[in-house]
């Protein structure tokens, strides 16, 4: 996993280095500057050269300073380069990258159709991780100048508008409509990059290295928050008999009500678990016998019988909620939990508590996860949905990343929030953020039974010894990793069938 920093946290960081001495305010723009334009040619190859035209859009602080920089560079290239500056007065740093830029220099109002007409490179350098208040159109308006135009956008940390901690657009009005080209940000990506529509705008990242070392290293761990890049352990099975590898257990509804149950079990045991058993009611078992080979099933037919059933020591993980209809959740969950077993619950198991989700918080024990979808997150925490869904009015602006630590801290146990940018938190603060977003989009995703399949994945994972927390991380990669392997056309049946060639290529 990579390291993530808020907008707070970069400041400190950067603060951190130049109070050692290390680098100045100054050194820190050039150093930034000269990765964006490193990033632009690399980019562009063609367009960065002499001849060719740039408009660099400066706001009044640091991300201004910055862009004065990288305008000075692109002249140095022979480049035509224009500054547009927004008013305001700039830092002493700011000030100094100002005076370098020797070209012509002009107001927001100046900027004009004819400039833009012969499709120059853009650089939004006007607020960046910076923004605190909803930008005004006029100055939002200069991006979508250039992108009626069809100039390349290049934005420096992050497009202007865009909360750098929440990904929520802070922008008077509508907005722009499309994402910047390319986005270059500085030591680490910000949570804006993947969260809400921060992932749509960001496209292309680059995480330009500035010289700040471990400078973010006093971050404690209950404020850390982290990409997931990869799976959080190997994956590999090393010998042994099946049981080392671990029993998970997924409880199925009624007749005609298996399809999700199916789905899961069918993903625990593709992700690695040693066996896997399907529990359903005794008028459900012809129909599951008739689609099950590898996975195991048992009839159980009260609650009696399953109390007993689960007594085995073996079985280690339990799955809840697929398929298995309200009445029967509300009467099962809290028999399961009583047994204080590794249990995920998802869909039916969180929705069955939503008219007093206090009942399912009061029984749920450290070893459980949820899995809700946006609505059952509304359903189970209403207050927390409510602010998500409130509009956004100063930055930075209540995130996903805010809610979902919120709801684990209350439920006391790992949460994750699904979405193209899930969100996964723990109880005590370490959070995770699994993007399907921008180049590593997996929107085939949203189908039927695709969260089925990711409640599968995750009890295999803890049925094969994984922390809650590293399993829901593990799995919520895998899940988008196995979409895009297997690309346009899925349905959820197929995103078990593509984990082998997913897990072959990682050498587990």
């Amino acid at each position: 996993m990579t390291e993530i920093l808020t907008a707070t946290q970069m400041r400190a960081a950067e603060a951190a280095a130049m109070a050692s001495g290390a680098l100045s305010g100054a050194a820190l723009m050039r150093r930034a500057a000269a990765e964006v334009v490193a990033a632009m040619r690399s980019e562009w190859p063609e367009r960065c050269m002499a001849g060719q035209a740039a408009v660099v859009l400066c706001g009044p602080g640091n991300n201004g300073g910055d862009g004065a920089e990288i305008a000075r560079l692109l002249a140095a290239l022979g480049m035509a380069v224009t500054l547009v500056s927004l008013p305001g007065t700039p830092g002493p740093a700011a000030q100094e990258m100002r005076a370098g830029f020797t070209g012509p220099v002009i107001a927001p109002e100046e900027l004009s159709w004819e400039l833009l007409a012969a499709r120059p490179l853009v650089v939004d350098a006007l607020f960046g991780t910076g923004l605190s208040r909803p930008l005004a159109g006029g100055v939002w308006g200069l991006l979508g100048m250039a992108q009626e135009s069809g100039c390349p956008l290049v934005a420096v940390d992050i497009l202007s508008g865009i909360c750098a901690d929440s990904g929520r657009v802070l922008a008077e009005g509508e907005y722009i409509d499309h994402p910047a080209d390319l986005t270059v940000t500085f030591h680490a990506a910000k949570p804006g990059h993947f969260l809400d529509q921060g992932g749509f705008f960001t496209a292309k990242l680059v995480v330009a290295d500035i010289g700040l070392g471990d400078a973010g290293a006093a971050i404690s761990a209950a404020e850390q928050i982290e990409l997931i890049t990869g799976p959080v352990r190997s994956l590999a099975k090393i010998g042994r008999h099946k049981y080392a590898h671990g029993h998970a257990v997924v409880l199925s509804g009624g007749q005609g009500r298996g399809g999700a149950a199916r789905l899961a079990a069918r993903a625990a045991l593709r992700i690695g678990a040693g066996l896997v058993t399907l529990i359903c009611p005794p008028t459900a078992v012809t129909e599951n016998a008739a689609r099950l080979e590898a996975i195991m099933l048992r009839s159980v037919a009260d609650a009696y019988a399953l109390q007993g059933f689960l007594q085995d020591k073996r079985i280690n993980a339990v799955c809840l909620g697929p398929g298995l209809e309200d009445p029967r959740a509300r009467a099962t969950v809290p028999q399961v939990l009583a047994l204080a077993r590794p249990t995920v619950l998802d869909a039916d198991a969180l929705t069955a508590f939503a008219t007093d989700p206090k009942v399912l918080f009061d029984i749920l024990h450290a070893d459980c996860v949820l899995t809700p979808h946006e609505g059952e997150f509304a359903r189970l925490f209403p207050d927390l949905a409510g602010q998500l869904s409130a509009p956004a009015q100063s930055g930075p602006a209540y995130s996903r990343l805010d809610a979902v630590r919120a709801a684990a801290a209350r439920a006391g146990c790992v949460v994750l929030l699904k979405g193209a940018d899930t969100v996964i938190a723990a109880p005590g603060g370490q959070a995770a953020i699994s993007a399907a977003t921008g180049a590593a989009a997996a929107p085939w995703l949203a189908t039927a039974g695709a969260g089925d399949v990711l409640a599968g994945l995750i009890t295999g994972l803890i049925a094969r010894g994984h922390r809650p927390f590293d399993a829901v991380c593990s799995a919520a990669w895998l899940h988008a990793e196995a979409a895009r392997a297997f690309g346009p056309g899925l349905i959820a049946e197929d995103l078990p069938e593509a984990l082998p060639g997913v897990l072959r290529h990682l050498g587990a």
